[in-house]
């Protein structure tokens, strides 16, 4: 009797869980990665509309700390404000 193909032993039995502990990290390094990236994107985004903002405020003719506090309050709390006329 002879054993079916894909049936029984095989000669590479565990390459597949060797193959599996190499790519998942590998995955989950690219998931988070992608990830950062996102979060920076969206980061820089939040700060160009904040600038834009701010610049706005500042073309109307509002205080330059009333301009600053419009931007601040767009911008990521991380983000450095510096209004120049």
């Amino acid at each position: 009797m002879h054993a079916r193909p894909g049936h029984g032993p095989t000669k590479d039995g565990g390459y597949v869980t060797a193959e599996a502990a190499v790519a998942f990290p590998a995955l989950v390094l690219l998931v988070l990665g992608l990830a950062t990236g996102v979060a920076a994107m969206a980061a820089q985004i939040r700060c160009v509309d904040a600038a834009q903002a701010g610049a706005r405020a500042a073309a109307r003719g509002e205080q330059a700390a009333q301009a600053t506090a419009v931007a601040e309050q767009l911008a990521p709390k991380e983000a450095h404000m510096q209004l120049t006329v």
